[in-house]
């Protein structure tokens, strides 16, 4: 007699790529590679490790409240091997996946997808995606799955709605957003399910506030945007201006404002400036800083144009940040 709360086996394997489904509320089927906790070990060591080199997870919420504003149900990533394979049959709740390195091959509304670093999708119920590993190449995936009233519009307002792939121009701060929501899932104490969800949120709105149309992961342009991005990521606080960095990164200057155009949110100028103007407040704050001298390191003309672009980015002139912050 089916309980609910109460997981039970209801099927055999249901295909060499799929594993086998739980039942944890009626009308949701769970895989086993996403709920290893429910599979004995022997069925585990013979399908799900299989499959997933290496991971982490947590399980917080698998049963959450029909009423809830925002629950997270369960998270984590995954290190797939190259023959991983999943097919979602049954899902009741949304979720997001994020790609960090490697590829992965993407079957979702009917559409294919090459997803690469960055790339990052949404599903839920009605909306199934199939996943199978490019195995030359396979990738390294964070996924988090959640539920409640406000979720839907949380994915609207991350510019991500069900069924929705995108691609994001640096994916390092969103895999640090997803290892603190992983780190506090494990945790288990009174305040998770609320630290959780907030997590989960700052997520999403970061996701909208950076994630740019999808970009096939073989793409040529693409590969070239992120060779010169990730280049001036590194470098960029060091240049005097966008033609420049374009030279050090072996492009025409025309062509690199045209990649960051269809790939990014911020044109090089904007990413240039941006680093310029963090640099030049960390410079600001050692001992005896002063303003013409931060402004010379940084290769403006004069203090003047230095203390106009640096009090157009923070709202505030060079001057009243110069005195070391006490610690």
């Amino acid at each position: 007699m089916y309980q609910p709360g109460r997981p039970r086996r209801i099927a055999g394997p249901i295909g060499a790529q799929t594993g086998l489904i739980y039942r944890c509320d009626p009308g949701i089927d769970i895989l086993d590679r996403r709920m290893p906790f429910l599979v004995r070990a022997d069925e585990l060591a013979r399908g799900f490790s299989q499959q997933v080199r290496q991971s982490r997870r947590f399980y917080l919420d698998l049963l959450p409240h029909p009423g809830s504003s925002l629950s997270v149900v369960c998270g984590g990533w995954e290190r797939c091997a190259p023959e991983y394979a999943i097919k979602f049959q049954h899902f009741g709740n949304f979720a997001i996946e994020l790609v960090v390195s490697g590829k992965v091959s993407v079957e979702l509304s009917g559409r294919q997808y090459m997803l690469g670093a960055g790339g990052v999708l949404a599903y839920g119920p009605g909306v199934l995606p199939d996943f199978r590993a490019i195995s030359g190449d396979p990738p390294l995936k964070y996924f988090m799955h959640f539920a409640g009233a406000r979720a839907r519009g949380l994915l609207g307002r991350a510019r991500l709605p069900v069924g929705a792939v995108r691609q994001l121009p640096n994916a390092s701060m969103l895999r640090e957003l997803c290892d603190a929501l992983i780190s506090a899932g494990l945790r288990r104490t009174a305040g998770t399910p609320v630290i959780c969800a907030t997590l989960l949120e700052v997520l999403l709105l970061t996701i909208g506030d950076s994630a740019v149309e999808y970009a096939p992961a073989e793409t040529g342009s693409y590969a070239t945007y992120r060779r010169c991005r990730d280049w001036l990521e590194q470098h960029g606080s060091e240049l005097g201006n966008a033609a420049e960095g374009a030279r050090r990164c072996h492009v025409d200057p025309a062509y690199l404002c045209r990649l960051f155009r269809r790939y990014d949110r911020e044109t090089p100028y904007q990413l240039l400036l941006r680093l310029r103007m963090q640099r030049a407040a960390a410079l600001l704050q050692q001992p005896g800083a002063l303003v013409k001298t931060v402004a010379a390191d940084l290769g403006f003309s004069d203090a003047f144009h230095f203390s106009r672009a640096f009090k157009r980015h923070f709202g505030v002139p060079p001057s009243r940040v110069a005195n070391p912050i006490p610690r």
